[in-house]
């Protein structure tokens, strides 16, 4: 599998697993064509609880180790979960409350990524 098929997969895997858990307002958001960009995509999305937070990433490593046998490099936030950070180099999953979601406005700081709006599957 190439590197963008292996990001793809990635991608899918941690949509779906997001969506096991009921994260709602899933963006991601297609970094690679900006300068100095942190990572190649990022994946956004909320939860309603620190409980849900903790969840949310508990349910993306999961899916992700099981089904494409990765790990993610880094994680934190799993303290308070207000906001976990899940970073797999290329891919970095953002979970947030919704509080803290919408106080920091990510969304904006990366304003000129194309962004894909998931819509729910339940």
């Amino acid at each position: 599998m190439n590197k963008t098929a292996e990001k793809q997969a990635l991608i899918d895997k941690i949509v779906e697993a997001i969506q096991d858990v009921k994260g709602e307002d899933i963006m991601i958001f297609d970094l690679s064509k900006i300068e100095n960009s942190v990572a190649e995509t990022f994946i956004i999305c909320s939860g309603n609880s620190n409980t849900q937070v903790s969840a949310l990433a508990g349910s993306v490593e999961k899916k992700v180790r099981n089904d494409l046998k990765d790990r993610p490099w880094h994680v934190e936030g799993t303290e308070n979960s207000m906001w976990v950070l899940v970073d797999y180099v290329t891919v970095v999953v953002h979970i947030f409350q919704k509080e803290v979601r919408e106080y920091y406005d990510i969304e904006e700081l990366w304003g000129d990524a194309a962004i894909t709006k998931i819509e729910y599957e339940f």
